[in-house]
């Protein structure tokens, strides 16, 4: 096993919310507990984790909250506080003035509080979903990077792993490892797209993607660390878990000497 000095020990935490938030705070609580006695230093959660009905509607409304000074995520500083890890997890977030509600991921650190935050880009409006009528898009800004281990890290979510311009994007601000809250709905063939996709967002940029995704029924579950080689270092399947992996530099700095890619691109990203 890599040294503390040579290698960070990220998690991601797969479970099944529901529209009890209490539970779900309590869910969480447990999982992270759980991965930071296995020596995790961050944990990432999945999509929606504040509260997951498998239709939105009028409750989502009702369920939405604040991200500063809000109640999921005032619990989530204080449980990375007690336990001295990272969070990143998904909420549902109030927007004043909109009959809709915007799908965001918060990063909170030990002591500090929500230090990155991201606003789902693409709508699930596909395979027979239509996220946008009760879901707001984010606006397209810089992104929210934080740094951990000697790493820096950025977010997106699910359904933005269809376009690889949005993890490319964060690449190109300077992320080592991307954070991927997710619910990714069960279906013909959806497993296979979210291993591949995964798989594909940490190959092509030489990173590492830390995937977690809600457990069955709704969601297709197996959440997953994937380095920068492409290789699944932690799988979950389909069960309530926590599933650790060590990510470091050393690893992404000997992939990139022998895979430049990123230095050999002849195009940008550019916004539409």
């Amino acid at each position: 096993m890599p040294t503390e000095s040579e290698a960070f020990a990220v998690a991601v935490a797969q479970f099944a919310p529901t529209d009890d938030r209490s539970a779900n705070r309590d869910e969480i609580e447990r999982l992270a507990t759980l991965a930071a006695g296995r020596g995790a230093r961050l944990v990432v959660f999945p999509e929606y984790s504040s509260y997951f009905t498998p239709q939105p509607g009028e409750d989502w409304l009702d369920a939405a909250e604040d991200v500063d000074g809000g109640e999921f995520t005032t619990a989530l500083a204080a449980l990375a506080a007690r336990l001295g890890v990272h969070l990143v997890a998904g909420l549902i977030e109030r927007v004043p003035g909109e009959r809709r509600v915007r799908n965001t991921v918060v990063a909170v650190a030990p002591d500090a509080g929500v230090v990155a935050r991201y606003r789902k880009l693409h709508l699930y409006d596909a395979f027979g979903a239509q996220e946008s009528e009760w879901i707001a898009p984010g606006d397209i800004d810089e992104p929210e990077l934080f740094t951990a281990g000697g790493l820096t890290f950025g977010l997106q979510t699910c359904y933005d792993a269809r376009f690889p311009e949005v993890t490319r994007r964060l690449v190109d601000a300077g992320a080592d490892v991307v954070c991927m809250p997710a619910e990714w709905v069960r279906g013909p063939l959806k497993e296979a797209h979210w291993r591949t996709l995964t798989t594909a967002r940490a190959l092509e940029n030489t990173i590492y993607v830390a995937a977690a995704d809600h457990a069955p029924p709704v969601g297709a579950g197996n959440s997953m660390i994937v380095d920068p080689m492409g290789v699944e270092v932690a799988t979950i399947g389909e069960a309530t878990d926590v599933a650790l992996a060590w990510v470091s530099r050393e690893r992404i700095d000997a992939v990139r000497r022998v895979n430049p890619a990123l230095e050999l691109r002849r195009f940008g990203v550019i916004e539409r």
